[in-house]
């Protein structure tokens, strides 16, 4: 096992080319990484793999997720009906760093036909690096399972 904890990564054929790199950036860094597909750029249902991530963030088997689609969009839609799931979409450093200082993201969400290679390494380095501010932040991400 690496230095990290272990992280749990999934896209669709859109992101597939992005995905396989954060997943190299991933394991240089010293995560231990589980991929659960896809394997290849051929069209998939991006769902099924958005739901395979976000299964076992919501059941605690990882603490941390990242999906990758097109957009991001879809992935961040699926993932988030899941119980105790916090995925943010974050195109940018300055919302991978709100997300989880704020918010406690849990999935990283990522549009692979939106950024480059080397601002989503940026974005992943600045989620898996920036803490939860707690506090206030808290008492809000709490009313999340009792909003209907």
């Amino acid at each position: 096992m690496g230095t990290e904890k272990p992280i749990i990564i999934g896209s669709d054929h859109a992101a597939y080319d992005l995905k396989e790199n954060i997943k190299l950036y991933l394991l240089q860094m010293g995560h231990v990484v589980e991929d659960v597909g896809t394997r290849g750029s051929q069209s998939v249902h991006y769902p099924e793999y958005g739901g395979k991530v976000a299964t076992r963030v919501s059941d605690g088997e990882f603490k941390t997720g990242i999906l990758m689609c097109g957009t991001g969009l879809g992935m961040s839609m699926v993932a988030n009906r899941y119980p105790g799931v916090r995925a943010a979409l974050c195109n940018g450093l300055f919302s991978a760093a709100m997300s989880r200082r704020h918010n406690d993201a849990n999935i990283l969400v990522m549009g692979g036909r939106v950024i480059g290679v080397d601002l989503a390494r940026e974005i992943v380095r600045v989620f898996l690096e920036t803490p939860f501010d707690g506090g206030r932040h808290q008492l809000r991400i709490d009313l999340f399972d009792k909003t209907p």
